[in-house]
C-alpha cells in the first residue's frame, strides 16, 4: 500500500513531534530495563523501575525542550539535525548519571542502573535517528522527484555542496534532482554522499550524457579560473545551464534556497588571484591623512573612495563635476560604509581657481587623480577636450600639489598611453610625462606616481555591460573586429593595486599591473550569448563593425623599448621609461594647452605627436600627419 502523498506533504506540528519523541524515549527505557534483566526484572529492581522510567522520561523531555530537537522539519533531516539529537541525548544521559550519584549519596542506591542508562541511550538515539531518516526516505520516494525532473550536478562536495543539495530537496516545485557531485580530487571519486555518487571532473562530459543533466551548480568558492573555463566549455557544448550559489551573507534567514542560485556570469571567468594588502603598512601611510580623490563619482574614483574608508583617513575629499553620481556615492559612503569624514566638492579639475581654493581650504596630503576623459572614439572626435581635461586638468592639479607640498600624487593612467594610437592614449601619456618630470625638479617635495592598467569590468561604457544589454534587447552584439583582444581587471582589483602602488611608490615610478592573458572579445561575446541560454547565430547574431577611429587590435602594457623591474608585489611592476627633464617638456605642453581652445584638431594632434613621437594614429583622420612626419 502506497503512503498518502498529501500526508507526506503536510508539515507536522512541533508539539506532535515532541510527543512522539517522548513516547519513543518511554518505550526505550522500558525496553532497556527488560533487556538488562533478560525480560525478567527482579523484585528488588521492579520497585524502583517506575521511578526510573519517570525520571528518564522527564529528563529526556526537559533536554528535548532545551535542545529543540523537535523544531526541524523531519522530512529534511540532515547531518546537523542528527548531531543535535546525539548531543541532547548525551547531555540527558549525563544528567541521569548525576542523578544516580545523588541518589547513591542520599538513599544508597542508583535511581537508574548505569547499565540501563547506557542501553537506553543507545536504543533511544538509534530509534530517534532511524525514524527521522525513514520519514525522509519515504518523503523523497513518494513525494520527491517527478518523472519530468531536471537532473542536476553539483561541483564540489564540501559543506556548501551539501547545503545546495538540501536546498534542492526542500524545494520540490523546482523539479530538480541531484544525480551527482563533481570533484577534481581523484581520491574521492566513486564515493557517495547521502547515497549520491561523487564523479571526477575528467568524466564530466560522459556524466552529462549518461544522466541527461540540464543544470550544473558550482558550489566551490576557490575553484580556479582554468577549471571554471573547463567546466563551462563542456556545459556550453552540451547545452547545460551553469549557476553559482550566492554569498552566505545574502541567504534568507541563514538558509539557501533554489531561487537564490545565480546565473553564471562572464565576469567569473575573468577573476584574478586574490590581491593581498599589507593592512598595517597601508594604515601607517593612510590613517589620519587628508586625501583627495578627483573623479570621485566615476567607476574608478568611487571604488578608490570605498577602499580608502578601510584605512581610517582623517578626511576624504570627493571632487567631481557630476552632481547626481557624486550625491549617490556620498550617500553610499555615509550610509553603507558608515564613514562620515568626507567633504564633497562639485567642480572641474580644469578650473584653476577652484582647485587652488580646494587645496587652500582642505590641505590634502595625498591626491588620487582619477578624473579624465577615457572613451577613445569620442576623444578622437574631440582632441581639444582630451587636451583640456586630461593634460591641462592634470597639470593644474600637479602644479597646485607642488605649491601646497602634497606628500603623494597618484595619477591613474591607462595601457592606451603605451605606444598610443589614439588621442585619448596620447593625452594620458602627455599627462604622465608632465607629472613624472615634476618629480625630478629641484625643490619639489611631492612624490609623483603613475599607475597604468587596462580595461576594467563593469566600468561605465565597458564592453560587458554593453554586450549584456544587447543580449537583453535581442541582439545583435556588435564587435569591432574578430581578432580584437583586450586585457581585463575588475574595478576592486584595479583600485586595490592603485592603493598598493601609491603606497610603495617613492616618486617618479610608472607602475603597471599584471593583467593576465588578453581576452578575445569575439569569444567573450559568444560565451555571454551561450551563458544566457541562447545560441550564437540562431538567437543572437555577432556583427562585426570594423575598428573605430584610434582603436588598436591589441593593447600593450609596455612600449617596445621599455622593460620592467619587479617589486615586492608580484602583481605590480615598474616600467623603465625615459625620464624627462621638466624644462624640456614644460614649454611644449604649455603650448599644446594654449592652442587647445582653438579647436583646430589637426594642429592639436600635430603638437601631441611632437611631444609623444611614438604616437601613430590608427584608422583615423590624423593618419596623414604621420605620413607628413615620415616625409
Amino acid at each position: 500500500m502506497t503512503p498518502n502523498i498529501n500526508i507526506l506533504r503536510r508539515i507536522t506540528p512541533r508539539w506532535v513531534i515532541f510527543l512522539i519523541d517522548i513516547v519513543i524515549c518511554f518505550v526505550s527505557i522500558v525496553l532497556a530495563y527488560n533487556l538488562r534483566f533478560n525480560f525478567h526484572v527482579p523484585d528488588t529492581e521492579s520497585l524502583f523501575m517506575p521511578i526510573g522510567i519517570i525520571t528518564v522520561t522527564l529528563i529526556r523531555a526537559i533536554s528535548f525542550l532545551i535542545g529543540k530537537t523537535y523544531s526541524g522539519m523531519v522530512r529534511f533531516t540532515g547531518t546537523h539535525d542528527i548531531v543535535r539529537i546525539l548531543i541532547v541525548l548525551a547531555c540527558g544521559s549525563a544528567a541521569l548519571v548525576l542523578a544516580d550519584i545523588i541518589g547513591l549519596a542520599i538513599i544508597g542506591k542508583y535511581i537508574v542502573p548505569l547499565s540501563i542508562v547506557i542501553i537506553d541511550t543507545f536504543i533511544s538515539s538509534s530509534t530517534l535517528i532511524f525514524s527521522r531518516l525513514l520519514i525522509k526516505i519515504l518523503y523523497l520516494e513518494y513525494n520527491g522527484q517527478p518523472k519530468s525532473s531536471n537532473n542536476v550536478l553539483i561541483y564540489g562536495m564540501g559543506n556548501l555542496a551539501q547545503t545546495t543539495k538540501r536546498a534542492i530537496e526542500r524545494d520540490r516545485r523546482t523539479q530538480y534532482r541531484v544525480v551527482g557531485f563533481v570533484e577534481h580530487h581523484k581520491r574521492v571519486a566513486g564515493n557517495k554522499i547521502d547515497g549520491i555518487r561523487i564523479y571526477h571532473i575528467k568524466d564530466l562530459e560522459s556524466i552529462i550524457d549518461e544522466n541527461n543533466v540540464s543544470l550544473l551548480i558550482i558550489s566551490e568558492r576557490s575553484l580556479s579560473v582554468a577549471r571554471k573555463n573547463f567546466v563551462l566549455d563542456i556545459c556550453i557544448a552540451h547545452n547545460v545551464e551553469v549557476r553559482t550559489i550566492p554569498e552566505v551573507t545574502s541567504w534568507v534567514n541563514g538558509e539557501l534556497s533554489v531561487n537564490q542560485l545565480k546565473k553564471f556570469k562572464i565576469e567569473d571567468l575573468l577573476e584574478r588571484p586574490e590581491i593581498h594588502i599589507d593592512q598595517d603598512d597601508m594604515n601607517r601611510n593612510l590613517s589620519g591623512k587628508v586625501i583627495m580623490v578627483t573623479g570621485a563619482a566615476g567607476s574608478i574614483g568611487s571604488e578608490i573612495v570605498r577602499q580608502l574608508t578601510k584605512f581610517s583617513p582623517k578626511t576624504i575629499i570627493l571632487f567631481d563635476c557630476a552632481e547626481s553620481p557624486l550625491y549617490d556615492i556620498e550617500l553610499e559612503i555615509r550610509e553603507e560604509y558608515k564613514f562620515s569624514n568626507i567633504e564633497i566638492v562639485i567642480g572641474d579639475v580644469r578650473d584653476k581657481v577652484l582647485v587652488e581654493q580646494v587645496f587652500d581650504r582642505y590641505k590634502p596630503e595625498i591626491v588620487y587623480h582619477a578624473a579624465a576623459y577615457k572613451h577613445v572614439p569620442m576623444m578622437e572626435n574631440h582632441p581639444s577636450e582630451a587636451v583640456i581635461t586630461n593634460v591641462m586638468g592634470s597639470k593644474i592639479l600637479a602644479d597646485t600639489a607642488v605649491r601646497h607640498n602634497v606628500g603623494k600624487f597618484v595619477m591613474i593612467s591607462t595601457d592606451k598611453a603605451v605606444n598610443p594610437t589614439n588621442v585619448m592614449g596620447a593625452s594620458k601619456r602627455i599627462a604622465e610625462i608632465y607629472t613624472q618630470s615634476l618629480n625630478n625638479t629641484e625643490n619639489v617635495n611631492t612624490q609623483f606616481i603613475t599607475t597604468r592598467f587596462g580595461n576594467v569590468l563593469g566600468s561605465n561604457g565597458s564592453v560587458i555591460p554593453r554586450f549584456r544589454k544587447q543580449i537583453e534587447n535581442g541582439g545583435p552584439i556588435t564587435v569591432t573586429d574578430p581578432e580584437i583582444t583586450r586585457f581585463f581587471m575588475t574595478i576592486p582589483e584595479a583600485c586595490q593595486l592603485v592603493l598598493i602602488a601609491g603606497n610603495m611608490g617613492k616618486g617618479g615610478e610608472i607602475f603597471i599591473f599584471d593583467m593576465g592573458q588578453p581576452v578575445k572579445i569575439a569569444k567573450l561575446a559568444e560565451k555571454m550569448i551561450l551563458l544566457s541560454g541562447l545560441k550564437v547565430g540562431d538567437d543572437i547574431e555577432i556583427k562585426y563593425t570594423g575598428l573605430r577611429p584610434g582603436e588598436k587590435l591589441y593593447e600593450e602594457l609596455l612600449a617596445t623599448k621599455e622593460n620592467t623591474i619587479p617589486t615586492e608585489n608580484k602583481q605590480i611592476m615598474v616600467a623603465k621609461v625615459r625620464v624627462y627633464d621638466h624644462s624640456e617638456v614644460a614649454r611644449p605642453i604649455e603650448h599644446l594647452i594654449e592652442i587647445a581652445p582653438n579647436r583646430n584638431d589637426m594642429e592639436i594632434v600635430a603638437e601631441m605627436k611632437k611631444i609623444v613621437p611614438e604616437f601613430v594614429s590608427n584608422n583615423s583622420v590624423f593618419e596623414k600627419l604621420d605620413k607628413q612626419n615620415a616625409n
